[in-house]
This record gives C-alpha cells, sequence and structure tokens, in this order.
C-alpha cells in the first residue's frame, strides 16, 4: 500500500522557519518524482516545488524560490521541505504527492492531476 505522511506543519512567525517531511512507503523511492503543493482556503491547489529522486533535479515556484528548498533522503524514503522567511501568505495546508517518473518531471512538475499519490496534509500557518 502506498503512504505517504506529511510532518512538520505548525504555527510560526513572520521571518520564521519550518522544515517539513514526507515519509514514503509502498513504492520504490528511486523511481518517483515527490512534489509539494499547498492549499489555503477558498483557492485551488498551488505547486510549490519538486524533486526527481532518481537524478536530484529540483523544480521550485516563483513564488518560493530563494525561500524553499527541496531535499530527499532516498536511504530513508523522506523528501524535505525546508522553508524559511516565511510570511503570512504561505498559509496554507501543504500536501506531498508522488509520481512515477518520467511522469510529472517530464509532463509538468506543477500540474496537480500529473501525481498519483498524495499524503493527507499538513498545516502551515504563519502570523504577521
Amino acid at each position: 500500500e502506498v503512504q505517504l505522511v506529511e510532518s512538520g506543519g505548525g504555527l510560526v512567525q513572520a521571518g520564521g522557519s519550518l522544515r517539513l517531511s514526507c515519509a514514503a512507503s509502498g513504492f520504490r523511492f528511486d523511481d518517483y518524482a515527490i512534489g509539494w503543493f499547498r492549499q489555503a482556503p477558498g483557492k485551488e491547489h498551488e505547486p510549490i516545488s519538486c524533486i526527481n529522486n532518481n537524478d536530484g533535479s529540483t523544480y521550485y515556484a516563483d513564488s518560493v524560490k530563494g525561500r524553499f528548498t527541496i531535499s530527499s533522503d532516498n536511504a530513508k524514503n523522506t523528501v524535505y521541505l525546508q522553508m524559511n522567511s516565511l510570511k503570512p501568505e504561505d498559509t496554507a495546508v501543504y500536501y506531498c504527492a508522488a509520481d512515477q517518473l518520467p511522469g510529472a518531471v517530464y509532463f509538468g512538475w506543477y500540474d496537480d492531476y500529473e501525481y498519483d499519490y498524495w499524503g493527507q496534509g499538513t498545516q502551515v500557518t504563519v502570523s504577521s
């Protein structure tokens, strides 16, 4: 059974940092890309970042470039999202998602419909 479990969310003041984790199981980790999306109330999924677990390539949305860093520990089947310089507009539920390569990386890492598996989400709240 495929599982993606996010953790690390919470409440932080503007300018602060959080590190989200996405623990994966039930599939061959190296054969997948892991993406991070977020969803604020009343809004659609917004793509944040993606990592190709096979070659380590990373992708970022312009809104987080330079502030967020995605990384992967293939030995632990876990992807991390280090979020620095957080802003109130970063407040959302953050989801990780998995797609078998080349899939999302080839067709568009930012398209949520490319991803086959999703976690349950973790809330990030940034206070001003």
